[in-house]
């Protein structure tokens, strides 16, 4: 690999890192979670504009710091094959597909213990744990790139099955087309788990691999017919 960085991606990198810096350095000035985090589509907190600024936003330095190294060892390649116009495309549907997933997953929790996906005025129970679950639904907000990262995943497995890839803790090198859907099962597994202490949004994973396949599926067959009439 190269080290040019595609302008897409170069951008992208240098927006996460400054939502990054500004959470730390002016983290007490500004409520950047409050603001720019997503919550759910119910919550009091939800703003229009959070589908997007979500994606901007990480946790910690390790959460930025896989998934910003993932955008550019993945990414740089996609870009350059797809170009930019396709492939910001490609990563802001992704990264909405994901919220989309686990908006869907929220409302369903939500449903079952009120019977609709938003929470009437009127609602009030004595269960502790229904209450406790409704307030991680509509206080705790998510953040991170990581339902776009899996899709431009998804999307590198699908153009380089073959491509030897190095992953952690395994000293020899595995092809993409294995790699992929071993990182898809285990976000499956974890979602359904629902482990309790564990804050990650394997749905919103699950979402932007399956949206990020659908389009690459659908770009397939779209180039293969303009190729064949040309």
């Amino acid at each position: 690999m190269n080290n040019y960085i595609p302008p897409v991606v170069k951008n992208l990198l240098i927006i996460n890192v400054l939502f990054f810096a500004a959470k730390y350095f002016l983290g007490n000035q500004i409520p950047m979670n409050a603001l720019f985090a997503v919550f759910y589509f119910d919550s009091p907190n939800f703003n229009f504009w959070q589908p997007i600024t979500y994606m901007f936003m990480h946790g910690d330095f390790m959460h930025i710091l896989f998934n910003m190294f993932a955008l550019y060892s993945f990414g740089s390649i996609l870009e350059s094959q797809w170009g930019t116009k396709r492939f910001i495309n490609f990563y802001l549907i992704t990264g909405l597909g994901a919220l989309g997933l686990q908006w869907c997953v929220q409302a369903f929790e939500v449903y079952q213990i009120v019977g609709s996906i938003t929470v009437p005025d009127s609602f009030t129970t004595t269960s502790m744990a229904d209450y406790q679950a409704l307030r991680n639904i509509y206080a705790v907000p998510m953040v991170g790139a990581s339902g776009a990262i899996f899709g431009l995943l998804i999307a590198f497995g699908m153009k380089y099955p073959d491509e030897e890839l190095f992953i952690m803790f395994i000293p020899v090198p595995v092809k993409a087309k294995y790699i992929m859907p071993v990182y898809v099962l285990i976000s499956l597994f974890l979602g359904m788990a629902n482990i309790e202490g564990d804050s990650v949004a394997h749905f919103a994973h699950l979402g932007g691999a399956l949206i990020g396949y659908i389009i690459v599926k659908i770009w397939e067959k779209k180039d293969r017919f303009y190729n064949y009439y040309e």
